[in-house]
């Protein structure tokens, strides 16, 4: 019983005894990793530096100019400092502060400090503008003296001195909005000087001194840059609103007088009431020689593809070609040869006409219309110009209409692109940026206005007159007193007018009934049809190939790939 307990005793002294080596072991270990650890974070800190001390000499001068002097003291490097040079105003605008005449032992690109070498005393020199702000009877200097440096700030001092007496002095230490007051702040007993201090500073920390002088001291003011913001760039108040309709009145009210003054027809006496007429057994008919081809050209002032459709058929009527309708199967395309007709008069044509006459046959007899697809687009915009200089011949336009869109409306697309130009530039720089959209309103006005500006001279207005009260009378498709024999020549003459007015299908309808010497027609002189056809599938021939005849005539030939 003795020898187990001195046994158990033994044990106990024993574990004791360990558990005392452990502990020691365990505390040794831990020293040594905090020993390690601190010499290791000592050692990081060594390497990124520190400004010892951080002394600055701020001179107020004339005009608001802050020299500045500063001699910073430090160990490690390089060295960075972001000087403050931009705060927020306004809501409109930054607060910017100029740097100027720098000069030291270090170097500054854009708004960053950099000193190098690895310790040692640097010494920078440089003017600062737009620190100075006029307040009630007086003025007040704020800067951002001291940081943010890239390292701690042991000591910083900051002595500050002016044209005048102090009236006010305060500093705040910590980030850039800090309301944190320094170390301390005095002015000496005559108050030419105020001294502020601050110790221990963070890396990123401002040392803010605030200098309060009489009124007039310096001169000095804020420097402002406009910041640019969507919502202000295009502020509407009574300002910018009713500078923005003046505007608008003035440029859109300067469109209509050019229109009044340059774009109106001709008046002509009873020609705008429907009074001028021509009359043909009995019924209205065309202007005198006047082609259906002009006639297009002359209503809407433009030389379309169905004015040059018109006249190709206004060619088969009066003998100079002939149109062949194919015979097709169910699901073949319609198709047409135009046949040239021997000794047919062609020096009588006008120069537009034979330009498309040329340009169709090319030397040739005869050319089926779906060939002329993709080739004829080139020669399409050459009859166009005739036609164009034909109206100007005709006395009926002073200058060509294409010519006259194309001036106003290149002067509409310069005058867009000025405002947005101006838009840009003023909603930039200033609030201002609606008056720009008047300009570009104005501008967008003109370049569609200048489809309207061609203007008919006093023939051409007459002629417009006559023009639109024959498309009445075909419109109406009466001709319930022309001669029985006359019918078809009567339909055949008036059809390629039908083809400008877009009439064809009820021009023809009317006729559809027609007859011969007596009996059905089943061909018209200058159109035939393929077998078992007759006058009865005219209107619906005739449509199809205007619709063809147009289409072939604008393609332009596609280009592939091989």
């Amino acid at each position: 019983m003795a020898g187990s307990k001195l046994r158990r005793k033994a044990a106990i002294i024993l574990a004791a005894a360990v558990l005392s080596v452990l502990t020691s072991s365990a505390s040794a270990a831990a020293d040594t990793i905090t020993t390690d650890t601190a010499t290791a974070r000592g050692t990081e800190a060594r390497a990124a530096g520190t400004v010892k001390s951080d002394t600055v000499e701020l001179e107020l001068r004339e005009g608001g100019v802050l020299h500045v002097k500063e001699t910073i003291t430090y160990e490690g490097g390089p060295l960075t400092r972001e000087v403050v040079t931009r705060t927020r105003y306004d809501d409109a605008n930054d607060r910017v502060f100029p740097i100027s005449d720098f000069k030291g032992d270090g170097t500054l690109s854009g708004d960053t400090i950099t000193i190098s070498g690895s310790s040692g005393t640097a010494t920078l020199e440089y003017d600062v503008r737009g620190a100075v702000t006029p307040i009630p009877d007086g003025e007040e200097l704020r800067w951002y003296a001291v940081g943010p440096w890239s390292v701690p700030v042991e000591q910083a001092i900051v002595k500050v001195t002016g044209p005048g007496r102090v009236q006010s002095l305060t500093c705040f230490a910590g980030p850039l909005t800090s309301a944190v007051g320094c170390t301390a702040a005095s002015m000496d007993h005559t108050g030419a000087t105020a001294d502020f201090e601050q110790q221990s500073m963070a890396a990123g920390e401002v040392l803010t001194v605030v200098v309060g002088y009489p009124e007039g001291t310096s001169g000095g003011a804020p420097v402002l840059e406009r910041r640019f913001e969507l919502s202000s760039a295009f502020t509407l108040d009574a300002v910018t609103g009713g500078a923005l309709v003046g505007l608008l009145i003035i440029l859109l009210g300067g469109i209509g007088l050019l229109y009044w003054t340059r774009g109106r027809d001709a008046r002509v006496i009873g020609s705008e009431s429907g009074m001028v007429t021509g009359v043909e057994n009995g019924h209205f008919a065309p202007p005198d020689g006047v082609r259906p081809g002009q006639i297009g050209t002359l209503i809407d002032e433009q030389a379309d593809v169905i004015d040059v459709t018109a006249t190709i058929v206004d060619l088969a009527v009066r003998g100079y070609l002939r149109i062949d309708e194919q015979p097709r199967q169910t699901y073949d395309a319609p198709d047409w040869k135009l046949v040239k007709l021997p000794q047919a008069p062609v020096g009588s044509l006008l120069p537009y006409e034979r330009t498309l006459y040329e340009s169709i046959f090319k030397g040739r007899d005869e050319v089926l219309l779906s060939e002329l697809k993709g080739s004829f687009a080139a020669d399409l915009s050459k009859v166009r110009d005739e036609l164009y200089t034909d109206v100007v011949r005709q006395g009926w336009f002073a200058r060509r209409p294409d010519t006259v869109r194309s001036r106003w409306t290149t002067a509409g697309v310069v005058l867009t692109v000025l405002g947005v130009v101006t838009t840009v530039a003023l909603a930039w720089f200033t609030t201002y940026g609606l008056l720009g959209l008047a300009v570009i309103i104005a501008g967008a006005a003109l370049a569609v206005g200048g489809q309207y500006m061609p203007a008919k001279t006093a023939k051409g207005s007459a002629a417009l007159a006559h023009t639109l009260g024959f498309r009445d009378f075909l419109a109406s498709g009466d001709i319930g007193h022309a001669p029985q024999e006359q019918r078809i020549e009567l339909f055949s003459r008036y059809l390629p007018y039908a083809v400008v007015f877009d009439n064809v299908d009820r021009w023809a309808k009317v006729v559809a009934s027609v007859t011969g010497n007596g009996g059905p027609a089943d061909n018209l002189y200058w159109y035939h049809g393929p077998a078992e056809w007759d006058l009865s599938k005219f209107a619906a021939s005739m449509r199809t190939f205007t619709t063809t005849a147009s289409g072939a005539i604008s393609a332009s030939r596609q280009f592939r790939s091989l």
